[in-house]
């Protein structure tokens, strides 16, 4: 997943988007230096997380689970009724973590017209050459 690993950051004028709509948060470390984010948008009345990284040096601290429940906690005031997200199948860090987390796989016959679309861009990125899924956890 070399290809995953390399792809280029979402665009300043992409990251401006999600600030200006207060849809981004960042948690910083004891020297106010970022080591993570999240990014969500809302979806079909859900709140969908976009993104979420974390610098590999602070994994196990449990900041990426820490963002997800804030973006939770912004979906409430949203009357969002679910989180939802795609990420890959069999990558521990990813769909086994947030499982975890308490999402559970959708079927097909699941998803909405807006995860459907956001799908089909990602199989346009080339994310499809591993197996990839969507994901949703009740609010």
């Amino acid at each position: 997943m070399t290809a995953v690993a390399e792809d280029e950051p979402p665009s300043p004028e992409l990251l401006r988007k999600f600030i200006d709509g207060g849809r981004a948060w960042v948690h910083v470390d004891e020297q106010d230096v970022p080591v993570a984010y999240a990014l969500a948008e809302l979806v079909d009345g859900c709140a969908h997380i976009e993104q979420v990284s974390l610098d590999p040096a602070h994994s196990g601290k449990r900041i990426g689970a820490g963002l997800v429940e804030h973006v939770a906690d912004w979906a409430r005031t949203q009357h969002a009724e679910a989180l939802t997200l795609t990420t890959f199948t069999d990558v521990a860090w990813n769909g086994p973590y947030y499982e975890r987390c308490g999402f559970r796989w959708l079927a097909e016959g699941e998803l909405t017209p807006g995860l459907k679309e956001i799908r089909a861009a990602e199989a346009a990125h080339g994310l499809d050459r591993w197996p990839r899924g969507c994901m949703r956890r009740e609010l």
